[in-house]
C-alpha cells in the first residue's frame, strides 16, 4: 500500500454584501468572502490537500481564478473535480482534518452539516471528514474580522 499526506491552506477576505459559504453551506452573516469562485475557504484547502497529496499542483492551476469560467462558481464542483482527478490517479480518501479560523461567526452548530456536505461531494464516510474551527483570540486578519482562513490535511491511499 501506498500513503500520502496533503497540506492546503487558503484565505480571503471579508466584507459586506457578500456571501459566506463554508464547507459547501451558506452561513448566515453580516459579510461574506471576497473571490473570484464563492469563496469556500474550507473547500479551497482541501483541494489543495487533495491535489498535493496526489503530485497534482494546486487548485489555482487547475481552477484559475482569472478564468472567467471559474467566476462564482460553486465550490463543491471544484471539490468534486478535484477528487476526480485525484482519483483518475489511483488514490482514495483515507481521511481529512480541517480547521476553520474566524473569529465570528460561531461555527459549531454548522459543522456537522459542513461534514456530511463534504463527505456526500467525495463520496467517503462521514467519519472520515472532520472539521474543526478555532477563534485566534482577536489576534490577526482572523482576529480583526478582515478575513477567514482553513488549512486541511488529508491522508490518501493508492488503490491496488
Amino acid at each position: 500500500m501506498s500513503y500520502r499526506i496533503g497540506l492546503g491552506y487558503d484565505v480571503h477576505k471579508l466584507a459586506e454584501g457578500e456571501t459566506l459559504w463554508l464547507g459547501g453551506i451558506l452561513i448566515p452573516h453580516d459579510k461574506g468572502l471576497v473571490a473570484h469562485s464563492d469563496g469556500d475557504v474550507l473547500l479551497h484547502a482541501i483541494c489543495d490537500a487533495l491535489l498535493g497529496a496526489a503530485k497534482l499542483r494546486d487548485i489555482g492551476y487547475h481552477f484559475p481564478d482569472t478564468s472567467s469560467e471559474f467566476k462564482n462558481i460553486d465550490s463543491k464542483v471544484l471539490l468534486a473535480e478535484t477528487y476526480r482527478l485525484v482519483t483518475e490517479k489511483g488514490f482514495h480518501l483515507v481521511n481529512l482534518d480541517a480547521t476553520i479560523s474566524a473569529q465570528r461567526p460561531k461555527l459549531k452548530d454548522f459543522i456537522p452539516k459542513m461534514e456530511e456536505t463534504i463527505s456526500s461531494v467525495l463520496k467517503v464516510d462521514v467519519e472520515a471528514v472532520n472539521i474543526k474551527a478555532t477563534t485566534t483570540e482577536k489576534l490577526g486578519f482572523e482576529g480583526r474580522e478582515e478575513g477567514i482562513s482553513a488549512q486541511a490535511v488529508v491522508l490518501i491511499e493508492k488503490i491496488g
